[in-house]
């Protein structure tokens, strides 16, 4: 592999490689046009990325189709397949503060909130699905008399996993962990934007033992390699996560071969906060919901719903912690938020304050004029009180650190304004009465409902969205339904009564 680049600034000292590209069979494929990697905080190139053509595609599916028809990981034993996973979670976590260094320089993510959280999730997901595969039970059927059912599980095939660039390892190792843990080979396209952690860890991935051809890595945008990759009728799976419009696009094009595939798209979740909630946590959580990394997450907490008669003193407590959070170098510790993913993306959201601006919400603190650092693609911690639920800026996904607040008098108006949103991915609600939590369980159309608790991924629970947040399923159960397939085989195993014969008159 070409040589990586020795970065030593105030920031860090890590090496950072040079130039990324499609490995297939375990070897790095160079050519195609080459794109910028940048940082976002400094704007500057930290590598160039080879974008794999068609051809390069077609290839890194080939290679997984051949490693899944002849190549011995879809044939190894559970036992086999359960110590490579292993062996992967252990290689993260000695790499852990390497890997997360990488992840900050590419995202702009604060290094601290890498490290506690999305770096360890990254072991864990492996570490889980071993887990998973020692306790994974069969099914089988005995009420026919003189007759055993039951079903084997076979895996899928080729899967195309295409991961986004706002949480780039933890979020792309969940599809390779457990695609890998019930015998698939892969072919993995993380987002162009954020290759570089990858890279690394496909990089660990032999170092491991998953054999070459197993996990292929191709490079680039998607309407170039991601479309390539969707549309190779040998891919049996895709999983893909990133946002509603290219959603549609990824599931139209599986389509047209019967690819069965999960997406996992956006969100414009509802937060809601009643008068006999715990206060002080419901705000702790509301702060961590909607401005931990760096606003970028498709589970922000973004709608927050206060009930009026504790808004005035919640919301100005809201706003005052909001407005103490500390903007700067993402690899500083003192750093509450990074800069947003590129410069396009935060004249995207400033574009979307000030519409929600002109049209009537009242800004409650931030703003496109609150001052941020001049370097970098910042947007200051915002929080827009609307007038109205059918407003833009409280039907989109945003996608950064902006809120929409709104208060609400009864539980049938927080139950109304809760499901006035075409998303339907997640939502919090703080209430210490039981009852109001069970209508909320009842009422509200969201694959994960967090009562009294901010973002907890139980990974042995099904997540996944209603309406424009996707379709699809990740999880223990939902990954082994997904990642693979069921024969039904019955047997006789006794006396049968006779059949009839035809043929003999």
């Amino acid at each position: 592999m070409k040589q990586d680049n020795p970065m030593a600034t105030g920031r860090a000292a890590l090496r950072v490689p040079a130039q990324v590209a499609a490995i297939i069979d375990g070897v790095p494929q160079w050519g195609g046009e080459v794109l910028p990697v940048l940082d976002p905080y400094t704007g500057e190139s930290i590598a160039e990325l080879h974008e794999s053509s068609a051809a390069t595609v077609a290839a890194a599916v080939a290679s997984a189709e051949r490693a899944f028809r002849t190549g011995p990981w879809p044939q190894l034993p559970v036992e086999e397949r359960q110590q490579v996973l292993r062996r992967v979670a252990d290689l993260i976590d000695r790499d852990a503060a390497a890997l997360a260094a990488l992840e900050c320089l590419n995202t702009g993510i604060p290094l601290r909130q890498l490290e506690i959280g999305q770096i360890r999730r990254s072991a864990y997901n492996f570490r889980f699905f071993a887990d998973y595969l020692g306790q994974a039970a069969g099914e089988a059927w005995f009420q026919t008399p003189g007759v055993t059912t039951y079903v084997r599980r076979r895996p899928a095939g080729v899967a195309a996993l295409i991961g986004p660039w706002n949480a780039p390892l933890a979020l792309t190792s969940m599809k390779v962990a457990a695609a890998l843990a019930f015998g698939n080979t892969c072919v993995v396209k993380p987002s162009e934007q954020t290759p570089l952690t990858a890279w690394r860890l496909c990089e660990l991935l032999q170092e491991a033992g998953v054999p070459a051809g197993a996990v292929n890595l191709v490079q680039g945008r998607g309407a170039i390699t991601g479309a390539a990759l969707v549309a190779d009728p040998r891919i049996a799976r895709v999983s893909f996560t990133g946002g509603t419009a290219t959603g549609r696009r990824v599931m139209a094009a599986a389509a047209q071969s019967l690819v069965p595939a999960t997406m996992e798209l956006g969100g414009k979740s509802a937060n809601l906060v009643f008068a006999d909630a715990d206060l002080e946590q419901a705000l702790d959580a509301a702060l961590l919901s909607i401005y931990s990394n760096n606003g970028q997450q498709c589970l922000a907490g973004a709608r927050l719903l206060v009930e009026r008669r504790i808004a005035g003193d919640f919301l100005a407590a809201f706003a005052e912690r909001a407005a103490r959070l500390q903007l700067g170098d993402p690899f500083e510790a003192a750093t509450d938020l990074g800069p947003v993913g590129s410069l396009v993306h935060r004249d995207r959201i400033q574009t979307q304050v000030r519409r929600a601006l002109a049209g009537g919400c009242q800004l409650l603190v931030g703003g496109p004029e609150a001052v941020v650092p001049s370097q970098g693609s910042f947007v200051a911690p915002t929080a827009l009180q609307a007038p109205s639920m059918s407003l833009p800026i409280c039907q989109e996904e945003v996608f950064g650190p902006v809120a929409t607040v709104m208060t609400f008098d009864t539980l049938d108006e927080a139950c109304q304004l809760a499901a006035d949103s075409r998303f339907g991915l997640v939502a919090y609600a703080w209430t210490r009465n039981v009852d109001t939590l069970s209508r909320l369980e009842n009422e509200l159309r969201v694959g994960t409902l967090w009562q009294n608790l901010t973002v907890t991924r139980e990974l042995r629970a099904p997540f996944g969205g209603f309406g424009e947040s996707g379709t699809g399923r990740e999880g223990g159960r939902a990954c082994e339904a997904f990642y693979t397939e069921e024969t039904t085989i019955s047997r006789a195993t006794g006396p049968r009564p006779p059949l009839r014969r035809l043929g003999l008159r």
